[in-house]
C-alpha cells in the first residue's frame, strides 16, 4: 500500500475484521515495528525520531484499557502535556489553557473529579480523545474512536475531529467500522482489502467502485447514489 496525508485532513482506514486496520495504526504510532517499507513524517523517516520527538509529533488513542483507572479524569487529561512539562510535571498557564479548551470541546466538565473507573466506556472514550488533543501533536491516530458511543456521539465525535483537522491543520487518521459516516465526513479514506488497498477521496472511491470489494456482493451491496450499504434479502 502507499498513501500520503496532508495537514488539515481527516482520514479513515476501513475494512473487514482481521484485515489489519489496527496493526497498521499501531505501526504508524510506533507501538510495533513495521514489517517493511517506509514511514515518513514531514519527509523524515519516522525511525530517526527519538521518543520525545515522536511524543510531540504523534498522539495515539488505542482500544486497550488504560494503565490506571484510579486516576481522576483531570489527572489523566493533564498527562497529555507530559512531553512539554519539566520532570516535575508542573503545568504552565499554556498547558492549563490547552487542557481547559479540550475539556470544553468534549463536554467533560461534569466528570473532572471522577475516577476513570467510575466512567462508562463511552465517557472514558471521550476523555481519551481529549487527552490526545491536549498532547497537541501534528498527527492524531485513533483506533475505533466511536466504538462505545451511541449514534449521536459517534456523529458528534467525528464532526469534532473533522473540525479540529481543518481548523488546526492537524492530520487525523482513525480506523472505523462506521463506513457510511466516514464516507460523509472524511477527506480521504484507505480501504484495506489485502489486494489493491485503494486510497482516495470518498467520492472518487465511489466513482471507481472501490467499496464493492469490502463485502461479498451476494450478501451486501454498495449503493453509490446514497453512499450506503444494502443487505440483499
Amino acid at each position: 500500500m502507499s498513501f500520503k496525508l496532508k495537514k488539515g485532513e481527516l482520514a479513515a482506514i476501513v475494512g473487514i475484521n482481521g484485515i489489519g486496520k489496527s496493526t497498521l495504526l499501531r505501526t504508524l504510532g510506533t507501538f510495533q515495528p513495521k514489517f517493511s517499507g517506509t514511514i515518513a513524517v514531514e519527509g523524515k523517516e519516522l525511525s530517526t525520531y527519538n521518543e520525545l520527538q515522536i511524543a510531540s509529533k504523534i498522539s495515539v488513542v488505542l482500544t486497550e484499557p488504560i494503565a490506571s483507572k484510579n486516576l481522576s479524569v483531570y489527572e489523566l487529561l493533564a498527562l497529555g502535556r507530559q512531553p512539554y512539562t519539566n520532570w516535575l510535571g508542573k503545568l504552565a498557564k499554556k498547558d492549563i489553557s490547552i487542557i481547559n479548551n479540550s475539556i470544553s470541546l468534549l463536554e467533560l466538565e461534569p466528570f473532572l473529579d471522577k475516577k476513570c473507573f467510575q466512567l462508562s466506556d463511552g465517557q472514558l472514550q471521550r476523555v481519551l480523545i481529549a487527552r490526545a488533543l491536549i498532547q497537541d501533536t501534528d498527527i492524531i491516530l485513533l483506533d475505533e474512536p466511536t466504538t462505545h458511543l451511541d449514534l449521536y456521539h459517534k456523529v458528534q465525535i467525528l464532526k469534532l475531529l473533522k473540525t479540529i483537522a481543518h481548523k488546526t491543520h492537524k492530520v487525523i487518521l482513525f480506523t472505523s467500522h462506521e463506513i457510511e459516516l466516514a464516507i460523509q465526513l472524511c477527506d480521504k479514506m484507505l480501504i484495506l482489502d489485502g489486494k489493491e488497498n485503494a486510497f482516495n477521496e470518498p467520492c472518487a472511491l465511489i466513482e471507481n467502485k472501490k467499496f464493492d470489494s469490502l463485502f461479498p456482493t451476494d450478501t451486501i451491496s454498495f449503493d453509490p447514489n446514497t453512499g450506503s450499504f444494502k443487505i440483499k434479502k
